[in-house]
């Protein structure tokens, strides 16, 4: 918004060509988002433990040092879903595209994941919104977005899909680029939800995720760079950079609640909104492939609980000793900070690995 109202008036008033530059928009909504987060946050956990004093149901057959945390409230992914939102209105071209679509996963799924959680809540079980009818609302959703990005995207790319490491490499999918483009957004979704199970396991590999797409949308959408790095370029596509610092901030804002000990939980409203909102960027950008690379621990954490899910009906017996894989190492002993801060050197050597793909080619 402040794009589009002041950016028209550098002619007359240099200060304000600050606007037209994506850096400098993007380190306001990083700041904007996480002040917001910092003045939210008291007054967010203690209307959450007011409203629900129980706090978030802990599953019966979980690590017992879960038990500690009975009382802790949910839903904090509020937190994160209103500042980045308001930041990025705030900072981005509000006429630009993608930026909706991108927004309106994010709350579109930060609203499935909000039932998923009322329903736990008043229903005082891990048991919340019914898997099919929260799955069946993820697809309708990314589909009608999917359906948009199409006719938004160039010639060329709206229905296929960039191989990373290799320059100029298009795989065609035609009519099935929909359903791929759903299958990335859901799947980053419950990735993302399916790794929030510790205090700060999710929240960072999340910001680190969105720190990677904040650099890669910024040169997709650069003609010189795009060209000079031989990738594929998507005109307007740099916006999208601005909603990366929002996301960064809002994602820093909500950790000075949730690392260990948590004050608040995120819950699924902000887990799945997170997921989903990268998922849509990796569509968008034409590097849906990366983001297996980059969020590979959300990847890890994913298979662990195929495999686990797959071998025990195959053989009624588990690989891991519970899963996603986080609680394997839990139950072998591991401490909670142990496991958060080493998920989160993963998360950093696989985000380093994504990005060179930027260049080896």
């Amino acid at each position: 918004m402040l794009y589009n109202l002041l950016a028209p008036l550098a002619e007359d008033a240099q200060i304000f060509n600050l606007f037209r530059y994506l850096t400098f928009r993007t380190g306001g909504a990083t700041l904007t988002a996480l002040v917001i987060c910092f003045f939210m946050g008291p007054h967010l956990i203690g209307w959450l433990k007011k409203k629900h004093a129980d706090g978030q149901p802990i599953r019966a057959d979980g690590p017992e040092s879960h038990f500690k945390k009975k009382g802790t409230p949910t839903m904090g992914g509020l937190m994160i879903l209103i500042s980045v939102t308001l930041s990025t209105l705030l900072w981005a071209d509000i006429t630009n595209h993608y930026i909706w679509y991108a927004l309106t996963v994010m709350i579109g799924f930060g609203l499935i994941g909000f039932v998923d959680d009322y329903k736990k809540l008043t229903k005082k079980s891990v048991l919340g919104l019914a898997g099919k009818k929260k799955m069946l609302a993820q697809m309708v959703l990314s589909g009608a977005v999917a359906v948009g990005i199409v006719f938004s995207l160039p010639d060329g790319l709206y229905d296929t899909v960039a191989i990373p490491f290799f320059k100029n490499v298009l795989l065609d999918l035609g009519f099935l680029f929909i359903p791929f483009a759903v299958l990335v957004i859901t799947g980053a979704s419950n990735a993302v939800n399916l790794t929030d199970g510790l205090d700060g396991l999710a929240i960072v590999p999340v910001a680190i995720a969105a720190a990677c797409f904040g650099l890669i949308s910024y040169v997709v959408g650069n003609a010189i760079y795009a060209d000079y790095l031989q990738i594929h370029y998507v005109p307007g596509s740099g916006e999208l950079a601005v909603l990366c610092g929002a996301l960064i901030g809002g994602a820093m804002g909500f950790l000075w609640y949730n690392a260990p000990p948590a004050m608040v939980f995120m819950g699924d409203t902000g887990s799945l909104a997170l997921g989903g909102v990268l998922g849509t960027m990796a569509v968008i950008t034409k590097h849906e492939l990366v983001l297996a690379i980059i969020g590979g621990l959300f990847v890890m954490e994913t298979v662990s609980v195929m495999i686990q899910v797959a071998y025990f009906k195959m053989t009624g017996k588990r690989v891991f000793l519970m899963a996603p894989l986080h609680h394997h190492f839990e139950k072998l002993g591991w401490s909670e900070p142990t496991i958060v801060i080493r998920f989160w050197i993963i998360a950093v050597v696989l985000a380093l690995v994504g990005l060179s793909t930027l260049k080896l080619r």
